[in-house]
C-alpha cells in the first residue's frame, strides 16, 4: 500500500463562489501512481466546502446561492457575529452542511466520476480567500 499528499492552492473571491477542481484532483490522483485505492480532499477552513455537482452557469452562479440563501439567509441573526463581531455567521453554517471534505474511489488509476460531474470547491465566507486543499491519495 502506497500513499501521496499534494496541496492544491486557489484564490477565490468569497460570497458562494465555486471553483471546479476536478482536473486539479485527476492530476494528483495522477501523480501519486496509484491505481486502485482513495482519494481524500479536505479545504482548511471553517467556510468553505468541497462536494460534486454539475458545473454549469445556472447551478454555478445561481441555483446553489439561493438554495443556500433559503436554509442560512445572509441577513439572519447568528450568535457567531454576536461573539465575534463579524459578517460571516451564514457562511459557517453554510460550510457545515456542505462539509469540508470529500473521499472518492480510484479505480484504475482515475476518480470514477459522472459525465455530468465535477468536484467543487465553495467559497462561502464574505471576503476573497487563499484557499487550500489537502489531498490525500492511499491504495495499491
Amino acid at each position: 500500500m502506497g500513499s501521496h499528499s499534494a496541496t492544491i492552492r486557489r484564490e477565490t473571491r468569497g460570497n458562494d463562489h465555486i471553483l471546479d477542481l476536478t482536473d486539479d484532483l485527476r492530476a494528483v490522483v495522477r501523480a501519486s501512481g496509484i491505481r486502485c485505492g482513495q482519494a481524500t480532499a479536505m479545504v482548511v477552513g471553517s467556510t468553505a466546502a468541497l462536494t460534486t455537482l454539475e458545473f454549469e452557469p445556472g447551478l454555478v452562479e445561481h441555483d446553489l446561492a439561493a438554495a443556500l440563501e433559503r436554509l442560512s439567509p445572509r441577513e439572519g441573526r447568528y450568535a457567531h457575529e454576536e461573539t465575534w463581531h463579524d459578517d460571516n455567521g451564514h457562511s459557517h453554517v453554510r460550510a457545515a452542511l456542505i462539509g469540508p471534505s470529500l473521499a472518492l474511489p480510484v479505480v484504475d488509476g482515475e476518480l470514477p466520476l459522472g459525465t455530468w460531474q465535477q468536484a467543487v470547491l465553495i467559497d462561502l465566507d464574505t471576503r476573497p480567500r487563499r484557499r487550500e486543499v489537502v489531498v490525500t491519495v492511499v491504495g495499491d
